[in-house]
């Protein structure tokens, strides 16, 4: 753990796991951060711990914690930021292998990094946990800072709320947008109150699918908190490493973390198991808080047509609306979400990079590149999947809620 000081009378310490900070001070700050009563899942010391004891993070990873914390004056904390020292850009669903290839042509190196991110977790949330703005500012150039006086080649922060955004453009980021799919739940009573605001052909659709899983003799239930037991974690995460095994790749998450997180937000989550003849076959893992949903990890051990549009997708919803939740997150790209009632959301991350030359490069990309997501946006609700006037229709209207956004402060 390391301390250096910060502008405006806050002294940063550099964690380099989260022992150093006590849960509350941690939870608290997330919490005040986006203006709620208790923080986001994934921003939680509970899970962000998880990873670092499981050895989901950490050097042999790649992603060795360097957390930030701030405190004032008087000792008290006043902001954190979730951060890390990246040795490659796995996990981070925010593409930057082509800046890395261009410096190694160039013969610079692009690795270690510094990365303000969930890892392995393409959602939208706070990242300069701050209990308010000249705080979260303070964190936006500690930041910076840390990446400077490290001589790192770049600075990244990826899926910030829109203030935590606006404070890194402030402290000398470009800013980068993307698209998600999210749905929204306008005040349904059920899944098929929802189906009966879809344009006919989508809600057709949708009953296809989920008559062909049935019709296959899987069925479906959901699981909340406690009632997940040991043999359930150790199939889901049998399921999960098989989603991995059948693209060749290595599973980010293993059995530890999933049962520590079950073990210390139980309240936060949600196993679909699908079943056949008595046997589960599939499972997939939802998160929640008190707003949204979050669509995370899924795998399957025996191959059923819709599956995972079922386990995936309409479960989440059902769930969405049975818990009175505002949104579901299904997580990085699909825009084969939208046939499935999901909309497109537009999201941020910042960047800095030390090379003058190449940040002058990046900077004129992420215009380029930020005007083509604009129009693709555009014409992405113009294919609304929701019939015109319907509850879920957005065709012409603003843009659903942005998960960054943030409440009035």
């Amino acid at each position: 753990m390391s301390h250096g000081p910060v502008r405006d009378d806050y002294r940063t310490q550099v964690l380099d796991d989260l022992s150093r900070v006590a849960a509350d001070d941690w939870n608290a700050l997330a919490a005040g951060g986006a203006g709620r009563a208790s923080a986001q899942p994934f921003l939680r010391h509970e899970f962000l711990r998880a990873l670092e004891l499981a050895g989901c993070v950490g050097e042999e990873t790649g992603w060795i914690p360097r957390h930030l914390l701030l405190r004032d004056a008087a000792g008290a904390p006043a902001a954190a930021v979730p951060a890390y020292l990246k040795l490659h850009s796995y996990g981070e669903y925010v593409f930057d292998w082509a800046w890395a290839d261009a410096y190694r042509r160039h013969g610079l190196r692009y690795y270690p990094k510094l990365l303000s991110a969930v890892p392995f977790t393409p959602v939208p949330g706070t990242r300069l946990a701050a209990r308010d703005a000249a705080s979260r500012e303070a964190a936006a150039r500690a930041l910076l800072a840390l990446a400077q006086s490290s001589r790192l080649s770049s600075l990244h922060v990826l899926f910030p709320r829109a203030a935590e955004a606006e404070a890194l453009r402030g402290a000398g980021l470009t800013l980068r947008h993307g698209v998600q799919f999210h749905w929204r739940n306008a005040g349904y009573a059920s899944f098929e109150d929802f189906l009966e605001t879809l344009a006919q052909p989508k809600r057709k659709k949708i009953r296809a699918e989920r008559r062909k899983v049935a019709e296959a003799g899987v069925r479906l239930r959901r699981l909340h908190g406690r009632d997940i037991g040991a043999a359930h974690w150790a199939f889901f995460v049998r399921c999960y490493e098989a989603t991995y095994s059948a693209h060749r790749s290595t599973p980010y998450l293993n059995l530890e973390f999933f049962e520590r997180i079950g073990e210390a937000l139980p309240q936060h989550l949600v196993l679909v198991l699908a079943e056949r003849g008595g046997h589960p076959i599939a499972a997939s893992l939802l998160v929640h808080d008190d707003e949204r949903l979050y669509g995370r990890y899924w795998g399957a051990i025996e191959p059923v047509p819709c599956l995972h549009f079922e386990a995936c997708y309409y479960q989440a919803i059902d769930a969405a609306i049975e818990l009175g939740l505002r949104y579901v997150e299904g997580g990085a790209g699909g825009e084969h979400k939208m046939s499935r009632g999901f909309e497109p959301v537009q999201t941020v991350s910042a960047h800095w990079l030390a090379e003058p030359a190449f940040a002058l490069a990046v900077d004129r990309f992420l215009q380029r590149e930020g005007a083509a997501v604009d129009a693709w946006v555009d014409e992405l609700r113009e294919r609304s999947p929701y019939r015109p006037g319907a509850a879920g229709d957005v065709a012409g209207v603003p843009a659903p809620s942005d998960p960054a956004a943030d409440p009035a402060d």
